[in-house]
């Protein structure tokens, strides 16, 4: 297991798109911030189903088992810088070949070892899979905040693990007493 990455300000935090924000990549979306330093920042789509489940994942994998809900769970879209490996977010603290720390009793894996191990019912408690991930360059996360494309909030396991998928979005931006609703959809700029 790698060491405990050094704490940063965006690390553990949600990112939530502003109704306005156009790209398609990451319209309406909540992505959570997995690394940020001053070479960029790496995170992972929360709330966008892909075409997969984790049993044809698992099966291209050539990983066999796992219980049916475990099977049909849906994998999400984590962003499209590569989009085809996978990560799995997950409580518990266990250690698997390639895992970084994003707070206490949250991980990141990347390794095919935990998803053997989930197939087998002995994987982490709670789990999201994912394929691909979200990244910024040097400076690149502090511009779209400062051009007001994305929101903040602090990360929680009940929205990570438990929100519904297609409620994440407006759970998210909740959390922080946003309504959207509420909000025009489009800023803007003088």
């Amino acid at each position: 297991m790698s060491a405990t990455p050094t704490p940063t300000p965006l690390a553990n935090q949600l990112l939530i798109a502003l109704p306005s924000l156009a790209d398609t990549n990451f319209s309406r979306s909540v992505a959570l911030i997995c690394q940020h330093d001053d070479d960029g920042a790496m995170g992972i789509v929360v709330n966008r189903p892909s075409e997969y489940t984790l049993g044809e994942v698992l099966g291209q994998m050539g990983v066999d088992g796992g219980s049916d809900s475990l099977r049909s769970q849906i994998v999400l879209a984590g962003g499209p810088v590569h989009p085809e490996r996978g990560f799995v977010l997950h409580d518990g603290g266990m250690v698997w070949d390639s895992t970084m720390q994003i707070a206490d009793g949250l991980y990141l894996t990347t390794s095919r070892d935990i998803l053997e191990a989930m197939a087998l019912d002995e994987g982490p408690e709670q789990a999201i899979v994912a394929l691909g991930c979200a990244g910024w360059g040097s400076g690149q996360l502090e511009r779209e905040l400062a051009d007001n494309d994305w929101l903040t909030a602090p990360s929680d396991a009940e929205l990570l693990f438990s929100t519904p998928l297609d409620s994440r979005w407006q759970a998210a931006a909740g959390r922080i007493g946003v309504d959207f609703a509420h909000l025009a959809d489009y800023a803007g700029h003088a």
